[in-house]
């Protein structure tokens, strides 16, 4: 079984020297030095950019520089994406974002993670664990969200939260560690 294969069914997997998952992070860094570097006008080549990057794009995308990521492929963004500067994906694992998704800045999302043991941290293992974001979501600045997270639709996540288990639809949700505080259900209806 190849280290991709591990990592796709959640198993640790050998993130630091595996010469095919170098090769696929380095040539989204590639394309990310490119896109880092676009001037703010230059809006077809962003888009370009971003499509040959990422699995999934919708019409509408905006990604305000600086952005990274791991991989890229295993991005899927839907309609009328908005992340504003410095968003950091860790695309180990899917990364699925809804439609009317806002990112509010220096925003992470984190589908790595690492051994608690140093032995196994050392050699370079990790595992990666899919993360889903619903529709119709607005992640706070400075926010993190950490690896396995479903994000429901209808979601505000409030700044500086750290998400480290499920938040249900309709909800606001705030903390370190990230909690839902009140259902939104009513204001949506």
């Amino acid at each position: 079984m190849t280290e991709k294969e591990k990592c796709r069914q959640g198993l640790l997997y050998d993130a630091n020297y595996d010469r095919e998952l170098l090769a696929e992070r380095e040539r989204a860094k590639e394309l990310l030095y490119d896109y880092n570097r676009l001037r703010p006008s230059q809006y077809t080549e962003k888009t370009d950019l971003l499509r040959s990057l990422l699995g999934k794009v919708g019409k509408q995308v905006i990604i305000e520089p600086p952005f990274n990521c791991d991989y890229g492929y295993n991005i899927e963004v839907g309609e009328n994406f908005y992340a504003n500067v410095n968003l950091v994906i860790l695309d180990g694992a899917k990364v699925t974002i809804g439609d009317n998704a806002f990112i509010a800045p220096n925003v992470g999302i984190y589908t790595a993670g690492h051994p608690l043991d140093a032995e196994r941290r050392n050699q370079g293992l990790e595992y990666a664990y899919p993360i889903r974001i619903g529709n119709n979501v607005w992640i706070g600045a400075h926010s993190v969200i950490l690896p396995g997270v479903t994000i429901g639709d209808h979601v505000v996540i409030g700044a500086g939260s750290v998400v480290t288990k499920d938040i249900p639809s309709y909800s606001l949700a705030v903390g370190n560690p990230c909690r839902v505080i009140r259902s939104l259900e009513a204001m949506e209806k």
